[in-house]
């Protein structure tokens, strides 16, 4: 069996009903906390107690109003709305800790890129490189109507303009500001040498950017750079962009094929397979016997809410609106608001739409990875699920807040550790080190953002311009 490390990031969301909905109301809970700082500090010292790689920070700029014809479930049901910003919080968790990373979702849809490459630099500097950016197109309708669009903009122009988007920032993070462009010589009043900070000028299909980037090179320059695509051109554009991969199938085999496949995309485009790490989501419940584990999965059931899972499910599609004998594979293929996307967990497996309804909500339904039980057989399914798909890493959902990631810290790290599979300490200093290896820092010059650095010296281009 492999003895490599396997990394670990917290799934956390700034919001009250997250993943799990219902579970607010369980009296172990703190997610009506979100709102407070020390709920933020709290939960970051912690995940450095137990050396987690990162806290990942979803998010949504839209509300689930699709299920029964409107917002009203979800807004009742606190299915991700209310939710704030989640790079605001990020200062205050790297405030109180050294080595914990952070993992931001934001769109390339809605807004210019030229603001949000500052507010990526900026979190870089203060976190001294322990950022990333988990890059989304959206899909939700509402939110393309929150950003005044009348309609959400088809899948694959989204992939499009996020193409182009990921080029400006490239031009702006990798190749606007040279290495040595900030030299602080007090004595002839130069802080930046201007004859090494470049305008990028970009005029594209959808962008126009003029420059020059308004931050002085970060530790990273590009923040580690996460991708959640499961859709053909979502794993095209994976293959290309992303240093780690937030992947979901519907089982072990299929997560491998998923994994394996990206791997030779990403060969294809010249990359480096080695250089994307994939993180697969955990469900894990883990008690110190097998019956207090059973007793815990009974207890959270008690609290599960089948309305808010049906209200996200599936972009928000109204299952309850259908025939329970119908097909899922059927509605699909006939197209409308069953998209493959959409429902892509759901297809291929002979599903009803009764079977669906009727699994809703139920304790280890939510992803592929689910196991309830002692350390050590929570320990054997995460080495098994490693060790046969090539996943280097697991996203652990969270149930109670802080309960899941303090029995998982306290439990199963110490099991994952006598095994040589957890980290005993953290040895790098950014993220992409931890991610990569020791002393990669920057984008790996396979990556088509290295192609946009420019030559301290002289200041020549490298790559496309």
């Amino acid at each position: 069996m492999s003895s490599s490390v396997i990394h670990f990031n917290l799934f956390e969301m700034n919001c009250v009903g997250h993943i799990q909905h219902g579970l607010w109301t369980h009296p172990a809970n703190n997610r009506h906390r979100y709102t407070d700082l020390e709920y933020w500090t709290d939960l970051a010292r912690l995940l450095e107690r137990g050396l987690f790689d990162a806290v990942f920070l979803a998010d949504v700029v839209g509300a689930y109003d699709r299920y029964r014809g409107g917002p009203d479930t979800a807004i009742r049901e606190a299915v991700q709305i209310p939710a704030n910003d989640p790079l605001l919080v990020v200062p205050a968790m790297a405030a109180v800790t050294e080595h914990l990373g952070f993992a931001v979702t934001f769109s390339t849809t809605y807004e210019p890129p030229f603001a949000h490459a500052r507010r990526m630099s900026t979190l870089d500097h203060l976190t001294k490189g322990r950022v990333a950016w988990n890059v989304v197109t959206s899909y939700l309708r509402s939110a393309a109507r929150n950003f005044g669009l009348d309609d959400e903009i088809e899948h694959d122009l989204r992939y499009e303009i996020a193409e182009e988007y990921l080029e400006v920032l490239y031009k702006l993070w990798e190749g606007s500001w040279e290495d040595d462009a900030v030299v602080r010589d007090r004595e002839r009043h130069v802080y930046t040498d201007p004859a090494k900070v470049h305008a990028i000028d970009h005029v594209g299909k959808h962008f126009r950017v003029a420059g020059p980037h308004l931050s002085e090179p970060s530790p990273q320059r590009t923040p580690v750079l996460y991708q959640a695509g499961n859709s053909d051109r979502g794993k095209e554009f994976a293959a290309r962009h992303a240093e780690a991969v937030f992947t979901g199938a519907a089982s072990l085999e299929a997560l491998r094929d998923d994994i394996a496949d990206t791997r030779r995309r990403a060969a294809a485009y010249g990359r480096d397979p080695a250089h994307i790490t994939f993180f697969p989501s955990a469900s894990v419940i883990v008690a110190r016997t097998q019956e207090e584990a059973d007793a815990k999965v009974a207890d959270l059931q008690r609290h599960i809410r089948p309305e808010g899972f049906l209200a996200q499910r599936g972009s928000g599609i109204d299952l309850a609106a259908y025939d329970r004998a119908e097909l899922i594979d059927d509605l699909v293929a006939r197209g409308g608001d069953f998209t493959e996307r959409a429902v892509r967990p759901l297809v291929g497996r002979g599903l009803r739409v009764g079977d669906v309804l009727d699994s809703v909500g139920r304790i280890g339904q939510g992803g592929p990875f689910f196991v309830a039980g002692t350390p050590g057989r929570v320990a054997d399914e995460i080495e098994r699920w490693a060790d046969e798909t090539g996943a280097t890493g697991f996203n652990l959902m969270q149930y109670l807040s802080p309960g899941t990631a303090e029995d998982f810290i306290e439990l199963v790290v110490p099991e994952l550790q006598r095994r040589g599979r957890y980290r005993t300490s953290y040895e790098e200093t950014t993220l992409r080190e931890r991610l990569l290896g020791p002393g990669v820092h920057r984008l790996p010059g396979s990556h088509p953002g290295a192609a946009y650095r420019r030559f301290p010296a002289t200041g020549a281009r490298r790559g496309p311009t």
